[in-house]
């Protein structure tokens, strides 16, 4: 008799933490498409998750510095992935195992493909008006760790990077190509400390690794808190987001 072993897929979506948001009072202003935007927030997901499925994220923002900001929340495309027995997926790049260590296989390959296709997004907006000191990019999971390469990788210094529940996925050899520029790039990181899928640990080894480059990066562990996005951490970020806001418009 043969016997098939289940399958069980991980995805990293936000499904189960955002509902709450849904509830909350939409700001009628963010819905504005000015491609002279004051600032641009760029919302990476996690795997097996989507762009509009994380859209509820921006009614968060309801702060008068965001009244001219332009969200945008991509969808990966669908891929397989190593650590869901080969499934196709929304994925940014493969993932070889889960839990993800601090020491986890890393497909910088792919990586590299969909930080090419995160910089032609940024490119636009900075091409349309936006100042590359109010551009954004902040993700979830997969998403966060996408977020951390691409704003170590694009040639110019932004605002800032948000790293939600991510790690760092590419070796060390990788810092000698981040531009100069780039390493002024603040980076914020989240990490629930009962993560069981991305491990504390990998969200712990980024703040050192990003240290060797000389980029600044301010941590925060959230305790009892697993592999999803919080309230506190979304309000942690828009304060985050106004203060370098208005630093870079002074």
């Amino acid at each position: 008799m043969l016997l098939t072993k289940p399958i069980v897929l991980f995805t990293a979506t936000l499904s189960s933490t955002i509902i709450f948001i849904l509830f909350l009072r939409s700001n009628p202003y963010l819905n504005q498409q000015d491609p002279m935007a004051r600032s641009f927030i760029l919302w990476l997901h996690g795997l097996g998750d989507s762009g509009p499925a994380n859209e509820p994220i921006k009614t968060l923002f309801t702060s008068p510095e965001f009244k001219l900001t332009k969200w945008s929340f991509p969808s990966a495309l669908n891929n397989p992935v190593t650590c869901n027995y080969g499934a196709v997926m929304p994925s940014w790049f493969d993932i070889h195992e889960i839990p993800v260590t601090a020491s986890s296989p890393k497909d910088e390959a792919g990586l590299l493909k969909a930080v090419q296709n995160v910089h032609a997004m940024i490119n636009k907006e900075v091409a349309a008006g936006t100042d590359p000191n109010n551009v954004f990019v902040c993700g979830f999971s997969q998403g966060g760790a996408l977020t951390l390469a691409s704003v170590l990788l694009y040639p110019r210094k932004l605002g800032g990077g948000a790293v939600f529940s991510g790690w760092v996925p590419f070796n060390s050899s990788m810092i000698e190509r981040f531009a100069q520029d780039a390493r002024k790039t603040p980076i914020l990181w989240s990490h629930g400390m009962a993560d069981r899928t991305v491990l504390f640990e990998a969200g712990q080894a980024g703040p050192p690794f990003l240290e060797q480059a000389g980029v600044s990066c301010e941590f925060k562990a959230y305790p009892g808190l697993g592999h999803s996005l919080s309230n506190e951490e979304l309000q942690n970020l828009e304060s985050w987001i106004k203060t370098r806001l208005s630093s870079a418009s002074s």
